[in-house]
């Protein structure tokens, strides 16, 4: 693996220890279709909502902050899977939101920032 794969795969499982933490079930990880990659899928039992997720994961602030790589072309193939996944596995009549979450990774410490319905 490449540095960068390791350190977003790094971050995905520091999200996944969050939801897990924060009363969210995970329903898929890296779930691939041709529309698309979603990094993790979750339920959120507080608001009942299937939760479609992308982590981006940093260790500086050289290219701005992790949210702003999500641009439109990333948000278009969000959506386009998460419709594809709902249609497969029969949850089309479900509340869902689109988040988005920034790992920062500095001298072996994290913070996350949890951005939620961003589309």
């Amino acid at each position: 693996m490449y540095e960068k794969q390791v350190i977003g795969k790094y971050g995905e499982n520091l999200v996944c220890k969050y939801f897990e933490e924060n009363d969210y079930k995970i329903l898929d990880r890296n779930f691939k279709c041709n529309q698309g990659e979603i990094d993790i899928i979750v339920f959120d039992y507080s608001c009942k909502e299937i939760v479609f997720c992308e982590v981006k994961t940093r260790t500086n602030f050289n290219y701005g902050f992790p949210s702003e790589a999500v641009n439109k072309i990333k948000q278009k193939h969000m959506i386009s899977s998460a419709k594809y996944y709902l249609y497969r596995n029969g949850l089309e009549n479900m509340f869902v939101r689109f988040d988005v979450i920034e790992v920062v990774i500095n001298k072996g410490r994290y913070k996350l920032n949890h951005l939620k319905n961003v589309l």
